[in-house]
Parts: structure tokens; C-alpha cells; sequence
């Protein structure tokens, strides 16, 4: 008898361990899928299928804003979903000259996707431009979060990766403690205005 209940104990010990983990990870689940900033049925269709240059449909633009160097541009945006310009690499751009404080200390910037000039970022908002440097800084790419990001132009894929509309490869979603962040290649997002097409002004 006393062989029985202890089985019996050891069953439902088990059973209670099992039950538990199950709770925790639909609480992980439930908190992942939270994270998701955009209802796939509710967005503009996207499509992924090869364009006419690469994913893209066509190269980047001659002239992209901050010095960012177009053949790298080319290659990290329009030819690959995995990899990224060098950590740090926006810090060797003029974009913290070009937007140095204390002319843009209160003033948002627009972020336009490398190949078609469409708006994908707004920066900062929600926060200081002294915290966005500081959090870009930190992770070696420019970083947005969700109040940052022009969502009728921008996807995030299977795996994190963020892409525009069009196909440009932009970055990865990964998200942190703070909700999602996403890091983002500065040659994918340095593009001008549609209509200014041809002005790498800041």
C-alpha cells in the first residue's frame, strides 16, 4: 500500500510539473504574439516574390541621403534578408552632423525607404532625440519602436525580418524588455522623398 502512494504522489507531482510548464509557455505564447504591432488581414497585400532588381523593384537611388554608399545600399537592401551593413557603420555617415542638435533638438525625421523614396520611419517620437541616439548608439544600427514606424509602408516577415512594401530589405525585429525594436540598416532607409527623387539633401 504504501508502494501504491507513493506512485500515486509521484503521478501527480508529475502531472502538476507538466500542467505548470503547459501555463507557462501559453503565458510566453499569449506575450509573443502581443508583441505583433500589425494584423496581417487588416494591411495592404505585400508580396515577397522576386522584383526586378533582386527583391526590389529597381536599385537604389544615385544619391542617397548622408553619404550612405549606394553599391552597399544595392547589396544589403535588394540581395539579401540575413545580413546587415557593419555595426556602427551609421556612425561614419554625416547623419549626426546633418541633424546635430540644437537645430533638430524638438524636430522628427523622416526615414525614406532606399529604392522608392516612400516614408517608412519617424524619429523620435515617443522620446527624446537624445534616447534615440543613445539606444542607436548602443546597438550599432539606427533602432525604432512601434510609434516610430510608418506602418502602411512597412512589414515584419517570418523570422523578424522588417522589409518595405515594395521588397527593400530594412532590418530585423528584435524585440527587448522595452517591447519590439527594430534595428535597421541606414543604407535601406536613406532615401529620399518620391517627389525629390535625385536630392540626397539631409
Amino acid at each position: 500500500m504504501v508502494g501504491d502512494a507513493s506512485l500515486s504522489n509521484k503521478a501527480k507531482a508529475c502531472f502538476l510539473s507538466a500542467a505548470g510548464a503547459l501555463i507557462l509557455f501559453a503565458a510566453w505564447s499569449a506575450s509573443t504574439w502581443h508583441r505583433e504591432p500589425f494584423r496581417i488581414n487588416d494591411d495592404p497585400p505585400f508580396s515577397n516574390a522576386p522584383g526586378a532588381f533582386g527583391s526590389c523593384p529597381s536599385e537604389v537611388q544615385q544619391l542617397l541621403r548622408w553619404g550612405s554608399d549606394s553599391s552597399t545600399s544595392n547589396r544589403i537592401c535588394c540581395h539579401n534578408s540575413r545580413y546587415a551593413e557593419r555595426a556602427g557603420y551609421w556612425l561614419t555617415t554625416s547623419f549626426l552632423a546633418a541633424q546635430r542638435e540644437p537645430a533638430r533638438a524638438s524636430a522628427e525625421i523622416t526615414f525614406y525607404d532606399s529604392v522608392t523614396g516612400l516614408p517608412l520611419f519617424v524619429a523620435p517620437r515617443g522620446r527624446s532625440w537624445h534616447d534615440f541616439i543613445a539606444e542607436s548608439r548602443a546597438h550599432g544600427w539606427p533602432s525604432f519602436r512601434d510609434a516610430e514606424v510608418v506602418w502602411s509602408n512597412v512589414r515584419v516577415v517570418s523570422g523578424g525580418e522588417t522589409v518595405s512594401v515594395n521588397g527593400t530589405h530594412l532590418g530585423h525585429n528584435l524585440p527587448d524588455g522595452s517591447g519590439n525594436r527594430y534595428c535597421i540598416n541606414i543604407v535601406c532607409v536613406a532615401g529620399s522623398t518620391a517627389g525629390s527623387v535625385g536630392s540626397a539633401s539631409p
